[in-house]
């Protein structure tokens, strides 16, 4: 299983996204996957750096880590023809080791652009056209299409590498595997559902591809501390996609999670100073048939460096 870090841009300035990457890089992460946000989920958190002037920083600081945005929506904030730009840029600039993960988006982040916020339904028809203009772009040549959402008009990446770049795309039930799997290379979701897995496959009608799950935990030598600074940031976590998808902001996360205990946070999240928990999460994983789990450290700047050291101190080789 290969095991990544995650670049939480809602918790953490850019420049030091930059030094966590490389520290992950050093500790020996086999990917990063950075968040793709607007806004942050609750006001404690704190940060919002645009993650795409972050990975062109990061595909420069580093060497060896693969890269992948978990997840980037193209279909409010960004057009699919920027989204596709973008990725072959960074895909240049990494020299290969870039994946684009995309999803249908949350409302916390798309409704800034003031074109509201529409339904699940809709949210998944602009997703599968913005994955086919994705895709006919990073196949080269002057690429035009015109959909229910969007156009393209005579749209070219002028500069794309020889590997090309793979999409990732969440999924969250049997719906979205059925539309998504047949033209996506790796599934993402945020649940150790077997169930889930078996779809894909299945959907696929092909060989089986990655399956990158994402786990929170929350490290700290004081396990108290670590409770507490998950319950400040991460309490929305539980609340699942379905709501979390629909809330417009950090007040309404607040508002939605106010009776959210700590001892509820602690059930849900590996908190604490040992490894133990955090091998037990990422099995469930692993059991239900994830080949990847980038990990979340939960807290700013300042929890990360002690997290990474131990993650390549311990907890990386009791996980593999």
């Amino acid at each position: 299983m290969r095991i990544g870090y995650t670049l939480m841009t809602e918790q953490t300035g850019p420049r030091e996204l930059v030094g966590c990457a490389t520290a992950a890089e050093e500790a020996g992460f086999d990917f990063a996957a950075c968040s793709d946000h607007y806004s942050p989920w609750l006001a404690e958190q704190g940060h919002a750096p645009y993650a795409w002037s972050v990975l062109g920083a990061v595909a420069q600081a580093t060497e060896r880590i693969e890269l992948m945005t978990l997840v980037t929506c193209p279909t409010m904030r960004y057009h699919p023809v920027v989204v596709a730009q973008k990725a072959a840029t960074v895909q240049l600039l990494s020299e290969g080791r870039f994946t684009l993960g995309l999803g249908s988006g949350e409302n916390l982040n798309e409704h800034v652009v003031g074109r509201g916020w529409p339904s699940v339904s809709v949210r998944h028809d602009r997703l599968a056209e913005a994955v086919q203009i994705i895709g006919g772009l990073f196949d080269g040549g002057t690429f035009t299409y015109t959909g229910q959402h969007y156009r393209a008009d005579g749209a070219k990446l002028w500069d794309l590498s020889p590997t090309r770049v793979p999409l990732a795309i969440a999924v969250s039930g049997p719906k979205s595997v059925q539309r998504f799997a047949p033209v996506a290379d790796a599934m993402v979701a945020v649940e150790p559902n077997a169930e889930l897995c078996t779809e894909w496959d299945h959907a696929r009608l092909g060989p089986p591809t990655r399956k990158i799950g994402q786990l929170p935990v929350s490290w700290d030598p004081d396990r108290g501390a670590a409770i507490r600074r998950a319950h400040e940031q991460f309490r929305w976590f539980g609340s699942g996609w379905p709501v979390n998808a629909e809330l417009p902001g950090t007040r309404a996360f607040d508002a939605a999670t106010q009776f959210v205990r700590e001892d509820d946070v602690a059930a849900g999240i590996p908190c604490g100073p040992d490894a133990g928990p955090i091998v037990d999460a990422v099995k469930e994983f692993a059991q239900a048939g994830f080949t990847d789990v980038a990990l979340v450290q939960i807290g700013g700047a300042e929890q990360q460096p002690g997290f990474v050291e131990f993650a390549e101190r311990e907890l990386l080789p009791a996980l593999r």
